[in-house]
């Protein structure tokens, strides 16, 4: 199955504590239907300290399920993602809101 969101993409955040917030994805976990984006849904940690590590409080982004975030169009507003069949037969994202092809 081809992803609609991709590592790279950049995303903006439809509901939650977050809404509004936009960021590049990092990660994409396609087996629990999530997705690490950059500035998002960010937890802070109390770190223990290692040899390797400086101990602390440490922010992190945890991950947010794919329903909850919408690809940002050229424009910076959310867009669905849809896909179309090129002439040699390659698959191509396309952006609904605006029909461009979105890179990657």
């Amino acid at each position: 199955m081809a992803a609609k969101i991709k590592k790279g993409d950049n995303v903006i955040v439809l509901t939650g504590k977050d809404k509004g917030k936009s960021g590049e994805v990092l990660r994409v976990i396609p087996t629990e239907d999530r997705a690490v984006v950059r500035g998002v849904n960010v937890a802070r940690k109390h770190q223990k300290q290692t040899a390797s590590e400086q101990g602390g409080i440490v922010a992190k982004e945890l991950p947010i399920h794919l329903s909850n975030i919408a690809l940002a169009d050229k424009d910076g507003k959310p867009t669905r993602v849809g896909f179309k069949v090129t002439e040699d037969g390659r698959k191509q994202r396309v952006a609904k809101r605006s029909g461009d092809v979105i890179d990657g």
